[in-house]
């Protein structure tokens, strides 16, 4: 294995990395693109079988290109997702290379750059893309301790009713991905129950339109970075079946469990905190706010939209709500897994660059880090709302690149004559 230089590295090739690569290449700008798996590993490897996008495809894609197969209006499927970027990526003939993992960054000595240490040798480069993006390490609470008899497993790990022992199942956490994957165990008839915390519930779509559509002409989208470790709220929105409005009555109704945050485990036993009716009504309170802000925006621009008043009629609050456990004996209520859709952190570990901030976050300005030549993409509120969305991804990666260019300008600066004043004269 020997070395090599480019003048930028970028750290995989998932959606942000072949973002990267596209406005690198129209640019002119040398670069590799490394990635330990394959292309869109995390819409390959880490999402259950039945997962679509949770934007329709009008939106939800690069601008240069359209989901081939599918209607605009449709959620596309995790598999044609994947072969979309790869797809893309080929277009420009994107200098990936797959099955290269980086193991270290370094600071290169008494000069500008960087040496990545990667399981094919060293590479050498002035400016490193880290596009790893926001889901790299499954976060699983240590609240119940390993339990004969009881699979625990992160989201990422769950692929369909049928891989799970018998049983019935809790899942812990109310986003898009537990609240779809609780929907999907209880349509199969396991027994479900929910551990819902704090959340936004948006309307899938309302008076005719999607919910993203609403987002961008709300200018909701146009929301800039949030302050440091306010970055994520959990929003329950689904593209299953077509897409539909998540509502939590409604699938408690059906004959889901609701329990509040799960906060401890003793022999075997879990407690809940006393928070669900706040959780469901504060989410009830985000849903009624956008379809009020969407009537407002109907009327004051006089649009041919028609009225919805069912999407205003909530259901009775459910008795598993008003009288919640409050414990639960995980062997008496034959829970045989629980799935923790409890989020991801970031692992920076390999990393020694001076890019963080004291609580180990990367510090920059969109995306622009404070380390000399170390850019951050595809991360939530990079620069605003849309840094994690597939078309939002695209935009941050055309400034970084326009940033990478403009510093390669600066250095190449060489003035026509010496401005530096004669030796022996004042200046001014």
């Amino acid at each position: 294995m020997g070395r090599e230089t480019t003048d930028t590295l970028v750290i995989g090739a998932g959606q942000a990395g072949i973002a990267m690569s596209e406005h690198l290449t129209r640019k002119s700008i040398p670069h590799i693109v490394v990635e330990r798996a394959r292309v869109a590993e995390a819409w390959r490897s880490r999402r259950w079988d039945s997962l679509v996008a949770n934007g329709p495809a009008w939106h939800d894609r690069f601008p240069g290109m359209t989901f081939e197969g599918h209607s605009p209006d449709a959620f596309v499927p995790k598999e044609d997702v994947a072969a979309y970027f790869e797809a893309y990526a080929q277009r420009f003939a994107a200098p990936i290379r797959c099955g290269v993992e980086v193991t270290g960054l370094v600071p290169l000595a008494g000069r500008p750059g960087y040496r990545a240490e990667t399981s094919e040798g060293e590479i050498e480069a002035r400016n490193v893309v880290v596009a790893t993006g926001a889901f790299q390490t499954p976060v699983i609470p240590q609240i119940v301790p390993p339990t004969p008899g009881l699979l625990q497993i992160h989201s990422s790990d769950y692929r369909n009713p049928a891989a799970l022992p018998e049983g019935a199942v809790l899942v812990v956490g109310a986003g898009s991905s537990g609240v779809q994957i609780a929907d999907e165990l209880m349509l199969s008839g396991r027994r479900v129950y929910l551990s819902v915390g704090p959340h936004d519930r948006p309307p899938r779509s309302y008076r005719g339109r999607d919910f993203v559509w609403w987002l961008g002409v709300l200018g909701k989208w146009d929301l800039q970075a949030r302050a440091p470790g306010t970055e994520h709220v959990t929003i329950a929105v689904s593209g299953a079946r077509g897409g539909e409005t998540i509502d939590f009555r409604r699938l408690a109704h059906a004959g889901m469990v609701l329990v509040g945050r799960t906060e401890g485990c003793a022999d075997g036993v879990l407690s809940f905190g006393a928070d669900l009716e706040r959780n469901i009504r504060r989410g009830d309170a985000n849903y009624l706010s956008v379809l009020d802000e969407a009537d407002a925006h109907i009327e004051r621009n006089g649009l041919d939209l028609p009225p919805e008043p069912s999407a205003r009629v909530l259901a009775a609050m459910p008795d598993c709500v008003t009288r919640p456990l409050t414990h639960l004996d995980l062997r008496a209520a034959g829970i045989g897994t629980i799935i923790w859709a409890t989020g991801f952190r970031n692992d920076y570990g390999w990393m020694r660059v001076g890019a963080f901030d004291d609580d180990g976050r990367p510090s920059h300005q969109r995306g622009v880090s404070s380390a000399p030549g170390i850019y951050f993409l595809g991360l939530p509120w990079l620069s605003g709302r849309g840094s994690s969305f597939i078309w939002g991804v695209w935009h941050d990666a055309r400034y970084l690149a326009d940033h990478i260019e403009i510093q390669a300008q600066y250095r190449a600066y060489v003035p026509d004559r010496d401005l530096r004043p004669a030796a022996g004269k004042m200046t001014a």
